[in-house]
């Protein structure tokens, strides 16, 4: 942007802003992408990107960013050299100790990604960062009202005889299915500039909503907390970008009685990458074990030892590949795989279809295979 359009665009900002109390009279609200909409905006950085889109200021996309802090990297590895070849041995012994705890504190280094998908949604590089304790998107949240399932289990079972069900439900084919996801970070720059600790929640259920024989009950609920310390990267892997690494524990239950109750707890590893429009999840845990008392015993064997999701971005479409296994072979070989789309409809009205096909579509199915197809509205997806 030229100095004169500078001018002109905060001259422009200005009348609008001089006009707005008439406006406000007239509408009682201000309008929308108007500066007294900015202005109403609670977080600091998300007020910020607004006056931005007012001021028609674009940002930097993720490939520039990543470009500044290659440079970046090299104008400091080739300084380091220098000092390092003039340094006495006393110096580079002080300095080792110092660097040993030290941040990045060259902010485009730090900023490598920013814009990316992951960083939008992991708040990954410096500037990206919107503090602790704000609502902010997980997993996809949907209303399917049709999902089919080619097998119903009418009798769900267990190696555990305590949760085994002796006398088969009555279930229909279709039902409903919603999911809701949040996450929020609970502490920021753990660690220097980096390491962030989120704190999540999914809740999925499956609603027998139109079997009035049985009085249209909630089949079944899964809740999943979490907490994550996710850290960003900056690597290059055969054209992909390595944007974060992460560990934590999860939780999954149904929070049933027997001879229905279903849950497991994990250590989860998280290792994410991008590129324009792609990103990638690698999701490899181990169970924590529930000793004898185990509703599920076998579950890695069905659920898996772990997954990866795949998810593309393209003219409003948003699609998603889900894959786990259970990492063995023979009678232990078992596996899921899952897709969802997301595509425009209206607006803002957004549609969703799934397809699920393997084991563990739910915690009560864990050792139970069928396929599933689910059609429905989006409200929330991935990126």
């Amino acid at each position: 942007m030229t100095p004169m359009q500078a001018t002109l665009t905060l001259v422009s900002i200005g009348l609008a802003g001089a006009a707005s109390p008439v406006l406000a009279q007239s509408t009682g609200a201000p309008a929308p992408g108007s500066i007294d909409a900015c202005a109403l905006v609670e977080v600091d950085a998300e007020r910020l990107a607004c006056y931005d889109r007012v001021a028609g200021r674009r940002a930097r996309s993720a490939s520039q960013a990543d470009e500044a802090a290659a440079l970046a990297r090299q104008n400091r590895e080739a300084a380091s050299e220098a000092e390092a070849a003039a340094a006495t041995a006393t110096d580079r012994a002080r300095g080792a100790a110092s660097d040993l705890f030290a941040s990045e504190p060259d902010d485009a280094i730090a900023n490598a990604g920013k814009g990316s998908l992951l960083d939008s949604r992991w708040e990954l590089a410096k500037d990206s960062k919107l503090g602790t304790f704000n609502f902010r998107a997980y997993k996809p949240v949907y209303l399917l009202p049709a999902f089919w399932s080619s097998d119903q289990n009418e009798m769900p079972h267990s190696p555990n005889p305590r949760n085994t069900v002796t006398e088969p439900m009555a279930l229909d084919a279709i039902e409903a299915k919603f999911q809701i996801s949040f996450k929020t970070k609970a502490w920021e720059n753990l660690f220097g500039d980096n390491g962030d600790i989120w704190m999540g929640y999914t809740q999925s259920s499956r609603w027998q909503v139109y079997n009035g024989e049985a009085s249209r009950p909630f089949r079944e609920t899964n809740y999943e907390p979490e907490i994550l310390l996710v850290f960003r990267n900056n690597y290059s892997l055969g054209g992909w970008k390595g944007r974060m690494a992460a560990v934590g524990i999860n939780h999954q239950s149904n929070g049933r009685p027997d001879p229905l109750s279903r849950s497991w707890n994990r250590v989860m590893f998280n290792v994410g990458l991008d590129r324009d429009n792609w990103a990638v999840t690698f999701r490899p845990w181990i169970r924590i074990s529930d000793g004898n008392d185990d509703d599920n015993p076998d579950i890695e064997d069905y659920m898996g030892r772990g997954d990866v999701t795949i998810v593309h971005t393209i003219g409003g479409h948003e699609l998603s590949l889900m894959a786990r296994h259970s990492l063995r072979g023979g009678d232990r070989s078992h596996g899921a795989v899952g897709f969802d789309w997301g595509f425009p409809i209206h607006n803002t009205l957004r549609g969703h279809v799934q397809l699920f096909d393997g084991y563990g579509e739910s915690m009560i199915d864990y050792n139970h295979r069928s396929t599933y197809i689910g059609l429905g509205i989006s409200l929330l997806e991935w990126f």
